[in-house]
């Protein structure tokens, strides 16, 4: 009935402006067309014949352009497109104001969203209905506004961990790990057992890792680091941030991974992104038998094994010296931006619109977590039921959706409901994520960010590419071995010193 209403409508108005019907029809049925940036993982690469990207375009009758970026090069592309205005698109996918992009920011490189709340009503909602005002009001920079929609969590879930052969632990009579010096056991029998193995292996790279077992030490550093800065941590007692990447808990950290490594219980790949199908390959042949990933990739890695009882488990977070903590996640997360010439379009208004219906309508949150009803599953007594498809699929229902039609995608999906997920999963992830909320703190929250002025938040950004940068080269070194942890560390330390951590440490606490 709106369509028609619509149709009518601009049939009126174009009479009354002297345009003929022909000419309205035209301006009905041309679509708003506008360009995505989409970052790109090599465990879900994109396909725009996906049923999620082709039945939102038809739902909503846009025509969406899709640029496909890497996911190593997202942030660097995305930079770029920012501080030039070069190239850039009219969305852009997966991002925050943490970091950089505050900066670009309040220096007028991205529409101020919250602007503009009477035209993104979906979002609005979905905020109310999880009670995410406050989350999403500390989003807000240091002028009150804030510069994108955030994708909203209902509750936060334990979507990944400790991966690792559960049939070789109970063939070599291991008890299952609780904490890291019992991971380094675990490995280290498994490495007797096969010696030309790297046990612990990588996927994706090394933030993976990094993001799932630095909160462990009481740190979280890097491209994934919690805080967005790369070389702060926050400090969850004194609620304040402190130099991580110098810290005593982050050169225990190191030490520990640099022995792995050393031992040849760490796999010397890791340095460079190893792929989805590598990574497959590496554990269900054996060279690999445990790694840090997410639980629906399980399926897809046992059913590429022809070994024997091979049978992989996922495990809750295990303690370090800082206790057993996962990464940190917030009820919001990275979401959608709009680069500041996207609202000189004559049609911003229309494009705004349509986005918030896109990713937060209610109906469209469910076909990106769940597909088309009729397709991929239907409602039995109340009850979601998966086509046959993916209920026998190997790699089971979550990640044999994902592939296939898009779901689940982290990038494309900005409403989560727990409840809804958890229909992807079976009984055992269920179990899984009782026995982690049943250990308290594991999943802390993200720190709060600072409310920089735009000089500060330049500066800021100034200080942050160098520092990153140093720690990138050091880390690497100390983990491999050609700078020695106990030798050079002062000279590292004294690195970042010069290229300003203090400063930048005193900006961030001083801005809380």
């Amino acid at each position: 009935m709106k369509k028609v209403l619509g149709i009518t409508l601009v049939l009126v108005t174009c009479v009354l402006l002297g345009v003929s019907a022909q000419g309205a029809k035209e301006q009905v049925v041309k679509p708003l067309e506008f360009s995505v940036f989409y970052s790109d993982n090599a465990t879900l690469p994109f396909k725009d014949t996906w049923l999620t990207v082709t039945e939102i375009q038809k739902r909503t009758g846009v025509k969406v352009n899709w640029e496909i970026i890497p996911i190593a090069d997202y942030k660097t592309k995305v930079s770029l497109a920012l501080n030039t205005g070069t190239n850039a698109p009219d969305v852009i996918l997966y991002q925050s104001t943490k970091g950089e992009n505050a900066a670009l920011a309040l220096n007028g490189a991205i529409v101020p969203i919250s602007d503009y709340p009477e035209w993104t009503p979906h979002f609005n909602a979905r905020v109310k209905e999880f009670g995410l005002e406050n989350d999403v009001d500390l989003l807000k920079l240091k002028d009150g506004k804030r510069y994108y929609m955030p994708a909203l969590f209902d509750v936060p879930f334990y979507d990944g961990g400790l991966i690792l052969r559960e049939d070789l632990l109970k063939k070599y009579n291991l008890p299952v790990p609780k904490t890291f010096d019992d991971l380094y056991r675990v490995l280290k029998e498994f490495k007797r057992h096969a010696p030309d193995s790297y046990p612990l292996t990588i996927l994706a790279g090394p933030r993976v890792l990094y993001r799932m077992t630095m909160p462990s030490w009481g740190v979280s550093l890097g491209k994934n680091g919690a805080s967005g800065t790369n070389t702060l941590s926050w400090d969850y007692d004194k609620k304040q941030y402190f130099a991580g990447a110098i810290s005593e808990e982050y050169k225990s950290y190191i030490t520990f991974f640099r022995k792995l490594y050393a031992e040849g219980l760490l796999d010397p790949e890791m340095a460079e992104p190893i792929d989805g199908d590598r990574w497959t390959q590496k554990l269900a042949t054996g060279k690999a038998m445990a790694s840090y990933a997410y639980y629906d990739q399980i399926g897809g890695v046992e059913a590429n094994s022809t070994i024997p009882g091979f049978k992989l488990q996922m495990y809750p977070a295990l303690a370090g010296p800082a206790g057993a903590h996962h990464q940190e996640k917030s009820r919001t997360g990275g979401g959608v931006m709009f680069p500041i010439k996207t609202s000189r379009r004559a049609d911003f208004e229309q494009l705004v619109r349509a986005v918030d219906e896109m990713f937060f309508s209610e109906e469209n949150a469910k076909l990106w977590c769940l597909g088309v009803e009729g397709v991929t599953y239907t409602v039995q007594n109340g009850k979601i039921v998966f086509a046959d498809e993916f209920v026998n699929a190997k790699e089971g229902i979550y990640k044999s959706m994902q592939v296939k039609h898009g779901t689940g995608s982290d990038v494309t999906q900005m409403v989560w409901v727990n409840a809804r997920e958890m229909t992807k999963y079976d009984d055992n992830y269920a179990r899984i994520n009782a026995e982690v909320e049943a250990m308290g703190d594991v999943i802390r929250y993200i720190p709060p960010t600072p409310k920089f002025d735009d000089k500060q938040a330049e500066e800021a950004g100034s200080l942050q590419t160098p520092l990153h940068d140093a720690w990138e080269r050091w880390n690497s070194a100390f983990l491999t071995g050609a700078k020695s942890i106990d030798r050079d560390w002062n000279a590292y330390v004294q690195e970042m010193k010069n290229l300003g951590i203090d400063r930048f440490l005193e900006l961030y606490n001083s801005n809380l």
